[in-house]
């Protein structure tokens, strides 16, 4: 299951989605984190620089919070512009630094709009897949 929404309406959304709250606890919370989930799986993340410049290269810290039970072994990222049907230039470069966390180096938004960050995280299960929508100015 698959769960489009904006970032910024956090938990409150997911949980009208179906999406457990519960997970959302269990992840990062704070200033500037971005966050998405599926109903098995929540995800929190950081983008250095907190505000991402068209042009610029920037990375993203992220922590996935699976459900009870569930275990995570894997995260890949990406990024696209939908309403252009265009992914980034760069193929970013995903390592773990820790259980359920992962920094994702090399990417870069090389126009202004609409941009939707694309979360595949790998479970004994399965993939799940997270869209987070982000404007760059």
């Amino acid at each position: 299951m698959t769960l489009k929404h904006c970032a910024r309406a956090g938990c409150a959304l997911a949980a009208l989605l179906g999406a457990s709250p519960g997970a959302y606890a269990a992840c990062d919370a704070g200033p500037g984190v971005l966050r998405g989930s599926t109903s098995r799986v929540a995800l929190a993340f950081r983008t250095d620089p907190p505000a991402i410049k068209v042009g610029e290269l920037f990375s993203l810290e992220a922590e996935v919070c699976p459900e009870a039970g569930t275990s995570v072994t894997g995260l890949r990222v990406d990024a696209g512009m939908p309403a252009h049907k265009h992914g980034m230039n760069y193929r970013p470069r995903v390592s773990s630094t820790g259980p359920g966390k992962y920094t994702a180096t090399g990417l870069m938004f090389h126009m202004p709009g609409q941009w939707q960050f694309t979360f595949d995280v790998e479970t004994p299960a399965g993939r799940e897949r997270i869209h987070v929508d982000y404007t760059a100015q």
